[in-house]
């Protein structure tokens, strides 16, 4: 995982600074948990100390090449990481020691302060490179080059240009850009839910959504991938990164695909095409729900944007399973055999290791505030884990999970912290709103062309770039265009959304598929044109929200949902048998073509689309069985 995910390549230190490493992570909780029971501090102060933990544990457990974690001085912290540390420390920490008379100077700052702004910078860009990547890294840079540089720029992107002393000021002693809304949430909402990930690992429910999906789809023509999308769904809901819900679930179900009959490519598209589905799903969506609910303001509610989200979910894994299931009955592969099948009766009685997930959920539609929701889902975590002897947590494992939650927490407090940066140049310069105006004059005020122009800058302003992060680059660069032409705050912010995290599967840089293919030993570039294949309904789905609402819940009755509910589901299976060329038998190509059309008439939920697109649909499933094809000599080919 180390080699496509950043974020686990640390350090596993060992004496002193092992033990200096595990109570600077554990106080990193507690401090968290601290200010969610008892009520956060000042934005400057509460955003500053979870900057401080954060960078001087990056500098710790993260070097600054992953040579060194294959040397033997492994377990050794270079003694400029540790310098670094500790002026990260001092950098975080400087707000708390002189909040007072910074507040009253106000923006009269010292040489002194102009030094430690300029260091917090550097080293925000540095953890973020070590712990993130170098994409998000670059990106922050060009922007932070193209505030000073504004009166160089060519045409529309030309301004100003802004003084260092006004970049280091804004950038770190205002809070519109370290110190903005994105580390602002981080410091709040995600790093709960971050938590509340860590202790029900440490409770066995990732294990145990592996062993559910077994008994509801592992006897399933092609069991295994079914499987595997079953599972990424659900492990989805507690993991923050594509890449890490690949390895951790792929490391079952992709040798399950393979011995079955999948072709390597196949069953990595399979895993890498639901895994990056798992930040689409709610409750969670990679964290980035709550980024949202700061972002469009005006009264919306986490709940509303994860009912808006649940539909189209629903829609993206339908469509993989579909066309798993096609590819399935195509190539003839089987289900697991009950030899192969575990126990059960003793998976379903264990059934209440899902309860914090209903949990969480709940205490988000009634009404409670998102840090109390997941203050009460750790809470229920803990005593659902109680209940077994296997699962029970002792005082090791509950300092383990607390120590796991912080060390996650690190790759999103760097990113949302650069990615903070990024929005004050935006902020500071207008850029958003000269970007926007540009592309819809570039499209002609075509929405059509508008979507296809910010589905493209979305899928590369995502590539290579955390879900938090990928959402904030997107949502600050990409919407206002779609919201200069008078689309609805949440369709546009769930479009560039959708495709941010679709970048993942999305070659050339689909870094989930090529983890995925590490992992089942096939070609990254094919595996993530298979997953790329598989995910069509997340190239399809974002346009129909965009033009009809209808899909997000939005303005709608039961009754219209339900019509749109059949009428989208039936979609997706004329889409999965029009990719895969197989529905009761083999299709040609005419037959592929009218399908995929049929789906996409069918997903649009207009009347007049529908009525179209459910005659085709129907006419096509007439001809499966009047016309007759010669499947065994496809089975053979295969």
């Amino acid at each position: 995982m180390a080699k496509f995910d950043p974020e686990a390549g640390h350090r596993r230190l060992t004496g002193i600074l092992g033990w200096i490493s595990l109570a600077g992570l554990v106080g990193f909780s507690v401090f968290q948990l601290y200010t969610a029971i008892f009520g956060v501090f000042t934005a400057q102060l509460q955003r500053s100390i979870h900057l401080a933990f954060a960078l001087g544990l990056i500098f710790l457990l993260f070097p600054a090449s992953k040579k060194r974690l294959k040397k033997k001085t492994r377990f050794q912290v270079a003694w400029y990481d540790g310098l670094l540390a500790l002026i990260g420390v001092y950098v975080g920490m400087y707000w708390p020691l002189n909040f007072e008379e910074l507040v009253f100077r106000v923006g009269r700052l010292t040489t002194l302060d102009l030094i430690v702004g300029l260091l917090a910078i550097l080293l925000v860009l540095e953890a973020t490179r070590r712990v993130v990547g170098l994409p998000i890294t670059i990106i922050t840079s060009i922007f932070l080059l193209y505030s000073y540089f504004g009166p160089y720029m060519p045409g529309f992107l030309q301004h100003r240009g802004l003084s260092i002393d006004r970049i280091i000021r804004s950038m770190y002693f205002t809070t519109e850009g370290i110190l903005g809304t994105p580390l602002g949430v981080s410091a709040t909402f995600i790093f709960l839910f971050l938590l509340f990930g860590a202790f029900l690992v440490k409770t066995g429910v990732g294990q145990y959504f592996n062993d559910l999906a077994l008994v509801i789809a592992g006897k399933r023509v092609g069991g295994p991938a079914k499987v595997a999308i079953f599972s990424s769904a659900l492990q989805g809901t507690i993991s923050g990164s594509s890449v890490a819900n690949v390895v951790t679930s792929g490391s079952f179900t992709i040798p399950m695909m393979k011995r079955l009959g999948y072709r390597k490519e196949f069953a990595g598209g399979v895993e890498a095409a639901a895994s990056t589905g798992g930040q689409l799903m709610p409750p969670i969506m990679g964290a980035a729900a709550f980024l949202m609910v700061e972002f469009i303001g005006g009264g919306i509610t986490y709940w509303e944007i994860a009912k808006a989200a649940a539909i189209p979910a629903l829609l993206y894994f339908t469509g993989i399973w579909i066309m798993t299931h096609f590819e399935a009955k195509r190539i003839g592969l089987r289900g697991l055999t009950e030899e192969e099948m575990p126990d059960r009766k003793a998976v379903l009685v264990k059934i209440y290791l899902l309860f914090p997930i209903v949990a969480v959920i709940f205490f988000l539609m009634s009404g409670t505030s998102v840090t109390r929701a997941a203050l009460y889902a750790i809470l229920t975590a803990i005593i659902v884990g109680a209940i077994n002897k296997e699962t029970r947590m002792g005082i090791g494992d509950f300092i383990d999970a607390l120590a796991n939650g912080a060390r996650t927490a690190l790759g999103v407090a760097a990113a949302t912290a650069a990615a903070g940066m990024i929005v004050g140049v935006v902020t500071l310069t207008g850029l958003g709103l000269k970007l926007a105006n540009s592309l819809v004059s570039l499209s002609g005020e075509n929405l059509l062309l508008t979507l296809f122009f910010t589905m493209i800058a979305s899928l590369i302003l995502g590539m290579g770039s955390p879900t938090t992060a990928n959402y904030v680059i997107t949502s600050t660069i990409a919407a206002p265009a779609l919201i200069v032409l008078s689309v609805p705050e949440l369709s546009a912010h769930m479009f560039v959304f959708y495709f941010g995290i679709v970048a993942d599967i999305t070659p050339p840089v689909a870094l989930a598929a090529f983890a995925a293919a590490g992992v089942s030993g096939g070609e990254p570039l094919r595996t993530g044109v298979q997953s790329a294949k598989l995910a069509i309904a997340a190239f399809i789905i974002p346009y129909i929200f965009v033009l009809s609402p209808e899909l997000m819940m939005i303005d709608t009755t039961w009754q219209s949902l339900l019509w749109v509910l059949f009428t989208s589901l039936t979609g997706m299976i004329s889409i999965g048998a029009g990719m895969i060329g197989y529905w009761y038998r083999r299709t040609n190509v005419v037959e592929r073509i009218a399908g995929v059309a049929a789906g996409v008439m069918l997903i649009y939920p207009e009347g007049f689309t529908d009525l179209i697109g459910l005659g085709l649909f129907i006419a096509l499933l007439v001809l499966q069985f009047v016309v007759k094809g010669d499947d065994k000599k496809q089975v053979a080919n295969a």
